[in-house]
């Protein structure tokens, strides 16, 4: 079997591909991921994982290259990585008892044949009515600070869901299912 390499260096989304059961290496995508306005959030998700991947598949040859991204979108505006406790409290206010989509994008590619494959997973993430004490509780736990949309719904944000429709792991970073199919396509057989 060709080595699959996973384009990140998010431990979700190692996580995440360790469940599939098959052999892989990380070589993390040095690729600048700009949001660009004029693009929907399922085009952005997508070009962004493919950019991901692209930028891997350069230095590994007879390889299977996954590159993943995941957009949070909001009222029509992209909520990055808040890097602030400030800025992760404006963005929980504004979640607070609404609903957002999560858009989670993977990008296939086989370097020795040059066959790429690109998808995006769209997930709905209803917020609980939150308290003003529940969201300085959970900025305090410093988790928000690096995650899109101010929350990790694989950890303590979790307490922050009421629910949602659409695939669990996408809002984690990796649609397993999704992906699993589309990696049989290119020889690699999960589920034997």
């Amino acid at each position: 079997m060709k080595t699959v390499v996973l384009a990140s260096a998010s431990p979700r989304r190692k996580e995440l591909m360790e469940l599939l059961g098959i052999p892989f290496i990380i070589d993390s995508s040095s690729f600048e991921d700009h949001v660009t306005l004029n693009l929907s959030p399922t085009e952005q998700a997508k070009q962004l994982a493919l950019g991901k991947a692209t930028e891997v598949a350069s230095r590994h040859a007879d390889s299977i290259i996954i590159g993943a991204d995941t957009l949070i979108s909001f009222n029509g505006e992209i909520l990055g990585k808040p890097g602030t406790k400030e800025n992760a409290l404006k963005m929980l206010y504004a979640l607070n008892g609404t609903r957002h989509s999560v858009f989670t994008g993977f990008s296939i590619i086989d370097t020795k044949t040059n066959m790429i494959f690109t998808d995006v997973v769209e997930t709905i993430v209803y917020f609980r009515s939150l308290s003003e004490r529940e969201i300085i509780w959970y900025v305090e736990t410093m988790e928000p600070l690096d995650k899109a949309g101010g929350y990790g719904i694989q950890s303590k944000g979790a307490l922050l869901i009421d629910h949602i429709e659409g695939d669990f792991n996408a809002v984690i970073g990796l649609p397993l299912s999704r992906l699993a199919h589309a990696l049989e396509d290119f020889g690699v057989m999960v589920m034997s």
